[in-house]
């Protein structure tokens, strides 16, 4: 966000109203896996998480930033990774560890982000972690999808890597692969500049 865009204290603002139709397609998402809608979960799933950058825009692009926006974009976006794993797992499409990373991540980030606020810091998204949110949102559609199926590499017999034991797996897992990984290499920045952030808050107040 521009340094100079003025934050206001609106609530019914477009770009809000794009985010809550956006979290409203959380539940929709889940209703339909869990009938056995492959398709429509995807195709849901895929819309909420492909206009990720619509509401931002929105907002930047009318003038509107709002407090509640900079809180409701990215949280819907958490809710929907949340939702997306925990989704796959109820209907065993992903290994448990996975789940465990990517939630424990998201709520290492919201407990980080929410600890800085107290001293009136926010750390910018940086280009790769969007980058990683991208990718595992492309895996779990296509997980969701599951179709095409394609044969595992064979490398091992461990079911709780698949893709990599010879078990047949969606396309998807390879995008969440390279989505993880991303993911915990863009924590690890992250962390580095929240620490430094904190640092200058403690210098500030001193």
């Amino acid at each position: 966000m521009d340094q100079q865009e003025q934050v206001t204290n609106r609530i019914f603002t477009l770009a809000n109203i794009v985010s809550f139709i956006r979290l409203c397609m959380v539940p929709a998402y889940l209703v339909f896996l869990l009938e056995g809608h492959d398709i429509l979960a995807a195709f849901m799933f895929a819309l909420a998480a492909s206009t990720d950058f619509v509401d931002g825009q929105l907002a930047r692009r009318t003038h509107t930033v709002s407090r509640l926006g900079q809180l409701l974009d990215p949280a819907v976006d958490r809710i929907l990774m949340i939702a997306g794993v925990v989704g796959l797992l109820l209907v065993g499409r992903l290994p448990l560890w996975i789940i465990v990373v990517v939630i424990a991540r998201d709520l290492l980030l919201l407990c980080g982000a929410a600890f800085l606020l107290r001293y009136k810091k926010r750390i910018a998204v940086v280009f790769p972690g969007k980058v990683a949110t991208t990718l595992l949102f492309v895996g779990f559609a296509g997980l969701l999808l599951n179709f095409p199926i394609i044969n595992g590499l064979g490398l091992c017999d461990a079911a709780w890597l698949p893709g990599f034991n010879a078990e047949q797996v969606s396309w998807g897992i390879w995008f969440v692969y390279a989505g993880l990984a991303l993911a915990l290499a863009t924590t690890a920045v992250y962390i580095y500049r929240g620490w430094r952030a904190l640092q200058e808050a403690l210098k500030e107040r001193k």
